[in-house]
């Protein structure tokens, strides 16, 4: 069993790979249910995408239960992806090159600016009447 973490924003993904037929559950849910857009769906499976032509046999032989929080849904498929990327590495560190290519393993480290006293939201400032 390996183990590894993505993140997004405010999303966390745990992502646990044990041996299996090659089946993804999110939040203890089949992840076609969880996630009903046929896009992000190929998002999440993206990494699966990449190494497909020297290892097909890898995604039928695990299935990856995965437990995320917080953010959107966006934010957290690409938490998800993330999470799956980094757990695949774990398993064969050759995949590294193919990752960075399409920046699997590279953390999105953009986050909502705080909001500021005085300010209506981060930088917005209260609108000047004249009158």
């Amino acid at each position: 069993m390996l183990y590894s973490t993505g993140r997004r924003k405010t999303s966390s993904a745990r992502i646990f790979m044990k041996s299996g037929v090659g089946r993804i559950y999110i939040n203890n849910m089949y992840f076609k249910k969880y996630i009903f857009c046929k896009i992000k769906r190929k998002i999440i499976l993206f990494p699966f995408k990449i190494i497909k032509d020297k290892y097909n046999f890898l995604f039928n032989k695990f299935n990856f239960y995965i437990t995320v929080k917080g953010g959107g849904i966006s934010s957290q498929i690409i938490a998800i992806r993330h999470g799956i990327s980094r757990v695949l590495l774990k398993y064969n560190i050759n995949f590294k090159k193919k990752f960075k290519i399409y920046k699997l393993i590279t953390r999105d480290s953009r986050k909502v600016e705080r909001k500021k006293y005085g300010f209506m939201k981060s930088r917005r400032k209260h609108q000047y009447s004249k009158r």
